[in-house]
Formats: structure tokens, sequence, C-alpha cells
């Protein structure tokens, strides 16, 4: 079944049957709830605070001592079906990066996978803020995510300069 087919059969409810529809996934969806809840109060300022949160949790659980980056990615992904500004989104994508170099710099070297990881959420923060044409708000901080690499191992800091000096003259 495809959405042409869902669009059929939900215009056949009457309005009090897809209000019911809407408030029973409500109930049952915790995605949907944050989509309702962000589609009738738009708070984005909020909404951006929220997944920072996450993101942060991620690389610092208040639980146990393994970070999960997947959790931070799925963070990001979250946030960005939520439709909230391009601008936020880029914020909150290098923020995942300065988190994962703040973190390795407390820490000492990590792995590939995670350094791979880093780069890739700032190399798409990077294409986003040019798609968007808003590199240059965020210049001094892409700057600083390779700046603060320069001890990092793995060829990290390298990568990282390197996705720099493409966006950046």
């Amino acid at each position: 079944m495809g959405l042409n087919d869902i669009k059929k059969e939900l215009k056949k409810l009457d309005k009090d049957k897809l209000v019911d529809l809407v408030a029973d996934l409500y109930k049952k969806n915790k995605s949907v709830k944050e989509f309702l809840e962000f589609y009738v109060s738009p708070n984005e300022q909020e909404l951006f605070l929220k997944y920072k949160e996450k993101v942060y949790e991620a690389f610092y659980p208040k639980r146990g001592y393994r970070f999960k980056l997947s959790d931070g990615k799925k963070a990001i992904s979250d946030f960005k079906k939520l439709e909230a500004s391009k601008e936020l989104l880029s914020e909150l994508m290098l923020f995942y990066a300065e988190t994962g170099v703040e973190f390795t710099n407390e820490f000492g070297d990590i792995d590939i996978p995670f350094y791979n990881s880093v780069a890739s959420v700032y190399s798409n923060a990077l294409k986003l803020m040019d798609k968007e044409n808003i590199l240059d708000k965020f210049a001094d901080r892409a700057k600083k995510i390779v700046d603060d690499t320069s001890d990092i191992g793995w060829g990290f800091h390298d990568e990282l300069g390197d996705i720099y000096s493409d966006f950046y003259n």
C-alpha cells in the first residue's frame, strides 16, 4: 500500500474520525506526538535546545560511560524531520562536531569510526550551510573545530582541514 492509497482512505473519513485517528497516532507514536506538538506550537529554540541536549548525551551520557554516536546522529536526523530552520539544523550539526572534538581532547585518541562520524557530520553541516548561503555566519566556529584538532591523531586534523578548505578560502 502506498501514500496515494492512504490518502484515498483518509479522504473517505469524516472529520471526527480523522481527528480520532490523529489523536490515536499522537498517543501511540512518540515521533508523531513530537511532530504534532511542534506543528501546533512551533518553538524552534526550545526544540533546538532539546535536541542539543540529546547530541551532548550521545557523547557524555548521564548514566554509564559508553558514548553512542548513533544517538547523536539520530537526534540530528529527527530534528531535521521536524523541519526546523536550516540554520538551527546547521548549528546542531556543528555542535555534534564540536562535542566530538571536545570529547577527544578530554579523553584522548578514540578510533577511526569515531573520527569518521564526526568528520561526516562536519562535512554535511558545511554542505548544508553552503547550500543555504550561511557559511559566513558559522566561519569562526567551523575554523575553531579544525584548530582544536591540531593535536589529535589518525589524520583527523588533516581530514577536517581538507573539508574546511573545500568551503572556505
